[in-house]
């Protein structure tokens, strides 16, 4: 089946949605935050605990990763990577662009694709669009991302004008790819288009009017939250949302913190992601209910009270801050599992909260107060 979208509900002051998303793999109501799984694995976290206790609806891999380690022959002979992971929910992959295109000093860019050396051994690699449909076929995730060109955030407008049309040649090339191949695992994959253009209102609104106009279950806005200020993140964001389709999913990527997420919400966005709450996490950043927690501070070393009594997570609340330090500073890599749970079981508890307070029609105060607890340094 096809990806399906039904919006529920829209809050009276803001334009934050609700609404449903549905997948070969099962439901995704929205706004929603997918964690990343890079190379198949959301980091210090089993599946089981992602299932049992954290209960994403989604989670998100990745198409460069994935295609260097383990490789597309072993992900087919699994029968895609919802069969080698062992996670039967919807799994979204970024096409890779993001991570090629950040390999500055050892890619070249051409009109067919790009030549690239892998980070992994220095092997050289050809990614063009038809390719990473293939890789992506191979990999079976059920929302699959477009090639494109992912430009640096200070570029100069003859670039970005110019890189934009790269952008929007690959995807007539995916499109025309998937449309002559086959979904190999017997279920509908659907492609996201990317809205490109940097910080240029004008290429902006020429990228979401060109991708709109390929009718895709869904788009996405990428090129955001690569160092520009938050204000330029929200004017762009809002701008788009304002010229992408209101009937189809919009897709951020690569946003980011809390507060980024529930403004971008307010500006109508439906789907997130973000390596953040489990890098963080891993670092002793704690983001809950209250505010935020370095837990390696010394502060905590006698704070026997739990990590947070505010979420309705077992890790929350069976855990004291004083014992997470202290695995922290003994470098046990239980620290890790725990510090990267309880950052996604804030995440997960924010979104039902935003989603719950939207159909109420009472997000947007909710927001102002939530986004100044959240900031808090504890």
């Amino acid at each position: 089946m096809s990806l399906q979208f039904y919006l529920e509900n829209q809050d009276d002051v803001s334009k934050a949605r609700a609404g449903k998303i549905t997948t070969s793999h099962g439901e995704i109501v929205t706004p929603v935050f997918m964690p990343v799984g890079t190379t198949g694995s959301v980091k210090a976290i089993t599946q089981q605990q992602l299932t049992n206790d954290i209960k994403p609806q989604i989670i998100l891999g990745n198409t460069y990763h994935l295609y260097l380690r383990p490789g597309t022959d072993i992900l087919n002979s699994a029968g895609g990577l919802h069969k080698f992971m062992h996670w039967n929910k919807p799994i979204l992959t970024d096409s890779g662009g993001y991570q090629v295109f950040s390999l500055a000093q050892s890619r070249k860019i051409t009109e067919e694709g790009v030549l690239f050396q892998s980070h992994i051994d220095g092997s050289r690699h050809l990614f063009t669009p038809e390719k990473v449909m293939d890789i992506q076929r191979n990999i079976g995730a059920d929302i699959i991302m477009a090639f494109d060109e992912c430009p640096p955030g200070e570029s100069e407008y003859a670039y970005a004008k110019n890189s934009l049309s790269l952008t929007q040649r690959w995807l007539d090339r995916c499109i025309n790819h998937l449309n002559e191949s086959q979904s190999l695992y017997g279920y509908e994959q659907n492609l996201f288009p990317i809205v490109q253009g940097n910080q240029y209102h004008d290429l902006r609104k020429i990228s979401c009017e060109y991708v709109a106009s390929k009718n895709a279950e869904g788009n996405a806005i990428g090129g955001l939250s690569v160092g520009e200020p938050e204000e330029v993140m929200y004017d762009i964001t809002a701008l788009c949302c304002a010229n992408l389709p209101a009937d189809k999913p919009r897709y951020l990527m690569g946003v980011g913190t809390p507060w980024n997420i529930l403004e971008c919400i307010s500006l109508g966005i439906d789907m997130f992601d973000c390596v953040m709450p489990t890098r963080n996490g891993r670092n002793g950043m704690l983001f809950t209910t209250q505010g935020i927690i370095n837990i390696k501070n010394k502060k905590w070393a006698t704070d026997f009270s739990v990590i947070d009594e505010g979420l309705p997570y077992e890790v929350s609340n069976y855990y004291s801050k004083a014992y997470l330090r202290h695995l922290f500073v003994a470098n046990e890599l239980l620290g890790l599992t725990i510090a990267s749970m309880q950052n996604l079981s804030f995440y997960m508890w924010m979104m039902n909260e935003a989603r719950n307070e939207i159909i109420k029609g009472s997000f947007a105060s909710w927001k102002k107060i939530m986004t100044e607890q959240f900031k808090q340094r504890l």
